[in-house]
């Protein structure tokens, strides 16, 4: 069967690598491993005759030199044909064409942003010239053998396997024997894989599990102040499929009413599919360690959708559906906790990190102001927040800011709406404005058209749009009378003189 055509240019591209931090590709596979074991065990929960092999999940990572090959075997859900089809067939199709496209765009010279476009089991294509999964899904009793050397094909056909999981068999190539020595893979489970809730054992032969290679203790739980910054930046990796790094770490257990524990990050760079309405979560819910899902909804709200983490709760029921989810008053208390935690993370670091906040409302400015459309509880929070661009020069400043440097006189905030490039500053329609010297906020994202008229004030200030408001500016006086002949506010004149050049 061939690939769809984006996953087979992305191949080629994989096969002839030049990327010098190949070692990802452990990272990737590991992760998946993970993820396996971690859906059985909630599976397990609704379904126990899927644990009937036992419910002690392990990842084995096992070298053999022989034959120049690395195989890493889980035991976790394992997959049919039907899977095997759609997750390594095409699933991939269409974060490999946006991957392709920022390649293109040149901004693909790093390796570690593969994980962020969910095309993660592609890159073993850069130290393997063969790879193979042979699976079992757990209550099934037919095994599958998937088969690629990454030239645009693959091959599924039945096989024998006697647990269920599944192995992933790469053949390296013959400059990439470097992966199958102890230290150097010691080292890359230790780097990348130490924080993984299960444990991954390292062995040189069939018959022997091998001796744990990680941690095996979920970062969260940690004390705040066990864990290190590099142990943050990997999890956030394998989290979120990111390799710029946290911008803000956010780790923390409630305790009282309501107990759980919260890892949150906030990226130093914006995700390629941010405005995305498929885009999925990033952040996971557990229970009591199991994972439960990564598609809950009513987790975080929508203008919180680019945080990276886990939320961990000790008081949902482990068999708790979405269904379930949907009407928790339990989860509706931890969304508010964790949308109070974060707003409040996100004030004291405007305050005390000017410049790294900037880059972050450059990066996400627009999606927390659907919040102000939307969170009628925490407005007047997310307002603080917010930064605008105004008539008054090229830094952008809050709404406290802008009310600091009214008129005498000016008791509404006044603001121009317009289309995101457009040169709002020479509109006609802020001529009044300008020539009283009064500053007017520039608004261009789309979520601009609809917020202003839901807010209605901000302490006790009327928002108003030059091309409705503007009556008290007759009370404000002209910077300098005597030279300035300007119409009053609301008058189209000049915007019909302009049409007339």
């Amino acid at each position: 069967m061939k690939f769809e055509a984006e996953v087979g240019r992305l191949l080629r591209l994989m096969a002839h690598s030049v990327y010098s931090d190949k070692e990802i590709f452990l990272r990737e596979l590991i992760s998946n491993a993970s993820d396996a074991c971690d859906r059985l065990r909630y599976a397990g929960l609704s379904q126990p005759e899927l644990l009937e092999e036992g419910a002690d999940f392990a990842i084995q990572v096992r070298t053999d030199k022989d034959n120049r090959q690395l195989i890493i075997s889980d035991n976790g859900i394992g997959m049919n044909r039907d899977d095997l089809i759609k997750y390594l067939g095409a699933i991939a199709k269409s974060g490999a064409a946006d991957f392709l496209a920022t390649l293109e765009a040149g901004g693909g010279t790093d390796a570690h942003i593969i994980g962020q476009f969910g095309i993660g089991f592609y890159s073993t294509f850069m130290v393997a010239d063969m790879v193979e999964a042979r699976t079992r899904k757990a209550g099934e009793a037919d095994a599958w053998l998937w088969r690629s050397d990454g030239e645009g094909a693959y091959t599924v056909e039945p096989t024998e396997k006697v647990g269920r999981g599944t192995d992933i068999i790469l053949s390296l190539k013959e400059d990439e024997v470097e992966f199958l020595e102890t230290f150097r893979l010691q080292r890359i489970i230790k780097s990348y894989s130490d924080h993984i809730p299960i444990p991954v054992h390292l062995s040189d032969t069939a018959e022997d599990v091998g001796e744990q290679a990680n941690a095996g203790r979920a970062l969260w739980t940690a004390q705040r102040s066990e864990a290190t910054e590099d142990q943050h930046k990997e999890f956030y990796a394998h989290v979120g499929g990111m390799g710029d790094g946290p911008w803000r770490t956010l780790h923390w257990k409630a305790e009282g009413t309501l107990e759980y524990a919260g890892l949150l990050y906030v990226p130093s760079t914006r995700p390629f599919n941010l405005f995305d309405p498929e885009r999925k979560s990033r952040v996971k819910l557990y229970v009591r360690r199991v994972f439960i899902t990564d598609e809950a909804e009513e987790l975080l709200p929508g203008y919180l959708r680019f945080l990276v983490g886990v939320i961990d709760s000790e008081d949902l029921p482990l068999n708790v559906s979405r269904e379930m989810l949907q009407r928790n008053a339990v989860l509706r208390q931890i969304r508010n906790g964790v949308i109070s935690r974060v707003l409040k993370d996100l004030t004291t670091a405007a305050e005390k990190d000017e410049d790294g906040y900037a880059v972050f409302w450059e990066n996400f400015g627009a999606v927390l102001k659907e919040g102000v459309y939307e969170d009628s509880e925490n407005r007047d929070d997310l307002l603080k927040l917010c930064r605008f661009k105004t008539t008054a020069g090229e830094s952008s400043v809050s709404l406290d800011d802008y009310i600091g440097r009214m008129k005498d006189g000016q008791s509404q905030i006044y603001y121009l709406t317009g289309e995101a490039g457009q040169d709002l500053r020479s509109s006609p329609q802020l001529e009044g404005f300008k020539a009283r010297g009064v500053e007017v906020l520039l608004l261009d994202d789309p979520v601009d058209d609809f917020w202003p008229n839901m807010v209605g004030l901000y302490d006790d200030k009327m928002f108003a749009s030059v091309t409705q408001g503007g009556a008290e500016l007759d009370e404000i006086p002209l910077e300098d009378a005597a030279e300035e002949d300007v119409p009053p506010p609301g008058d189209i004149a000049p915007l019909i003189a302009q049409f007339k050049l």
